[in-house]
């Protein structure tokens, strides 16, 4: 695991409370690689993660680049999951 402050920031941002709506996708796809966890692209937009055993498939945001509230929690829910918290 090689997770530097902006991982640590967009790990903090993900779990922020109220949920947040402004996080680019790619800053969370960058937090999971440093995290350890495999992507892999699936069909269309679609990138299937693994992490400490946990699976999970997400839908890439198009054409906006921010990750919506409820994908926001679904990544929440993910990492908690997996055993990551802030």
């Amino acid at each position: 695991m090689n997770i530097t402050g902006k991982h640590r920031a967009t790990l903090e941002a993900v779990f922020a409370d109220p949920v947040r709506a402004n996080i680019a996708w790619r800053e969370i796809e960058l937090l999971l690689a440093a995290l350890g966890a495999d992507l892999r692209e699936g069909n269309g937009s679609r990138v299937r993660i693994a992490l400490n055993g946990v699976r999970a498939v997400f839908h890439r945001p198009h054409p906006e680049k921010e990750t919506d509230k409820g994908a926001v929690k679904s990544v929440r829910r993910f990492l908690s999951e997996a055993g990551i918290k802030p």
